[in-house]
């Protein structure tokens, strides 16, 4: 059997969606220097007041023989000064090893551990490099939740291109 549902005289609401999807592109170039260490990178949203709502990744030496890396995420300045020294680490979903040169994608959906639900409104998007024996960096993109598009903001030494995907 087949029914087909037929509304006559009735409108129907365009539904807000259920969860926006945000993808982020970090390029980390590759530097020609005697002594080279990954960078430390913290990546977050701000709000138009310049509160973190969201912290997205960080990205230090998590562990490795006596040292522990959280010493140095004082070096990430801003993110620190922000929320950094508030969070209890290692922050499940978040934190991670630092990463080689190269183009690294990540992609949060919104209602996830790191995006939670954000009101429609201007943010901004803060991506923060630090590296030993290197200098420190700090890329902002600023972006509109709730409407589609792209952006990008390049450093000049620590950070390469970083691109900002959103999509409602």
């Amino acid at each position: 059997m087949r029914f087909t549902l037929c509304l006559v005289g009735t409108s129907i609401a365009a539904s807000p969606a259920l969860a926006g999807d945000l993808a982020v592109k970090v390029d980390i170039p590759q530097l020609r220097v005697a002594e080279y260490h990954r960078p430390y990178v913290a990546l977050w949203i701000e709000d138009a007041k310049g509160n973190t709502v969201a912290n997205l990744a960080n990205w230090y030496q998590i562990r490795r023989g006596r040292e522990d890396g959280t010493k140095w995420l004082p070096d990430l300045r801003t993110w620190w000064r922000h929320s950094g020294r508030s969070l209890k680490l290692p922050v499940d979903g978040v934190s991670g090893p630092t990463r080689a040169p190269g183009s690294h994608v990540l992609r949060f959906t919104e209602g996830s551990r790191a995006l939670p639900k954000l009101a429609p409104g201007n943010y901004t998007l803060m991506v923060e490099a630090a590296r030993e024996v290197g200098g420190r960096e700090l890329v902002s993109i600023p972006f509109r939740w709730g409407a589609a598009g792209s952006r990008s903001a390049s450093g000049s030494s620590e950070l390469g291109t970083v691109t900002l995907q959103i999509k409602p």
